[in-house]
């Protein structure tokens, strides 16, 4: 069996940055092992999934696998199948994706780029067990939304860019995303985003942990749109905007890789 397969940098506007995903049409669903196989055997921190969406509720079907598991949400994921299909269809000017626990998502032109349309995740003010001793932090301000994702808050981008942390102590605490974000210098706001428990020590550009950020800075910075940093070592930049209960995000993909999967 041959499969097509594409790998695109999303959130990048040259090839090498941004986050890598490999994004796999199919006639139908393969077995979950095989899924899980596949992305695996690619190794980047999403393998996208999607066949024709027979409900009729969307164009596609999505799902999003890391080397490690499946997972409830991938934005940056979802930005290259967007890039996918749209790059097949230059008529089109959106595709919609049926997700299984993240509902309906949608990717647009704007331009010479892409929105988008992502459930908007606001984080409520908690106490999470461990994490700031496995960011290396003595305090901070933390939140948490129940989707799995933490949310630690520094006073400047210099101490996101000096942390170094604990990665097995971050994976012992079972949260998909431990985000760690501050007010930007070059962007409205910089962040990192730590993924451990799913098999990721550091993530480089993450659409869903912008799901999070998105509502929180822009009721902390009392506007709807703002700019943000990834500050990985790939890095990417991502517009925001908090349109009701969809963080909409702006980013460009580069097609990387195009071939054929063998079974």
């Amino acid at each position: 069996m041959k499969l097509p397969f594409t790998q695109i940098d999303a959130f990048a506007d040259k090839p090498f940055t941004g986050n890598q995903a490999a994004v796999m049409p199919l006639e139908a669903w393969l077995a979950d092992e095989v899924l899980q196989a596949i992305a695996e055997e690619n190794n980047v921190a999403e393998t996208a999934f999607i066949i024709p969406d027979a409900s009729g509720a969307a164009d596609y079907e999505l799902r999003w696998f890391t080397p490690a598991v499946e997972v409830a949400l991938c934005g940056h994921a979802t930005l290259a199948s967007g890039h996918t299909v749209l790059g097949q269809f230059p008529d089109r000017e959106k595709v919609t994706f049926r997700t299984r626990k993240a509902g309906i998502l949608e990717v647009a032109r704007d331009g010479d780029r892409y929105a988008m349309a992502l459930p908007a995740y606001p984080p409520e003010p908690a106490t999470i067990p461990g994490l700031l001793e496995a960011l290396g932090l003595a305090s901070a301000e933390t939140l948490h939304h129940p989707a799995g994702y933490d949310l630690t808050v520094l006073d400047s981008a210099e101490a996101v860019l000096a942390l170094t942390p604990d990665f097995r102590a971050l994976a012992a605490i079972g949260h998909t995303l431990n985000i760690v974000t501050a007010p930007g210098t070059d962007t409205d706001v910089i962040s990192r985003v730590f993924a451990p428990a799913a098999g990721i020590d550091e993530d480089p550009v993450t659409g869903s942990a912008h799901s999070v950020l998105t509502p929180y800075w822009a009721r902390r910075l009392g506007r709807d749109s703002f700019t943000a940093y990834q500050a990985s070592k790939r890095g990417g930049h991502v517009g925001c905007t908090l349109s009701g209960d969809r963080a909409i995000l702006g980013g460009t993909c580069v097609t990387v890789i195009e071939g054929e999967f063998t079974l």
